[in-house]
């Protein structure tokens, strides 16, 4: 059985991952226009307040889902959704810097049995170094029933 309180002391808050991202701007027009997006500030690129949809946001994905040395859970892995809060227009063209961390790590036991869920936090940075946008990725895994 995974000890959950084991694995917050030696994961959370520690930066396991950095990724850089330009964002281009029809990519970012194309995604917003067939995921449903109607805003003009999403879909076009001409608009003056241009900038990234949520659901664009909640795609940049860094290198690694989890940190190298986090240790294999087993039972049955699966995505658990994703959020996204955006502190501040996420714009085409600008360099950024996405910062990967575990964010959280928590249990709930149900019919199934119990579940670990792992929030993998991406915090977005402008080039000055000013967080811009948060996304979060939520994996759960329901361990096997004779774990």
């Amino acid at each position: 059985m995974v000890d959950v309180e084991q694995l917050k002391s030696d994961f959370l808050n520690t930066e396991f991952d950095r990724k850089d991202f330009v964002l281009d701007a029809q990519k970012l027009a194309t995604v917003a226009r067939i995921s449903g997006e109607t805003k003009a500030e999403f879909i076009d690129p001409e608009h003056p307040d241009f900038q990234a949809a949520p659901a664009f946001i909640a795609s940049l994905a860094s290198g690694r889902h989890l940190p190298i040395d986090f240790p294999t859970l087993g039972g049955i892995p699966m995505d658990g959704g994703k959020a996204v809060t955006c502190i501040k227009p996420v714009r085409a063209g600008v360099p950024l810097t996405g910062r990967t961390h575990l964010h959280e790590i928590y249990d709930k036991s149900g019919r199934s049995g119990r579940m670990v869920f792992v929030v993998a936090r991406m915090e977005i940075m402008d080039p000055d170094g000013e967080h811009i946008a948060t996304s979060d990725s939520r994996m759960v895994i329901r361990e096997r029933p004779d774990a």
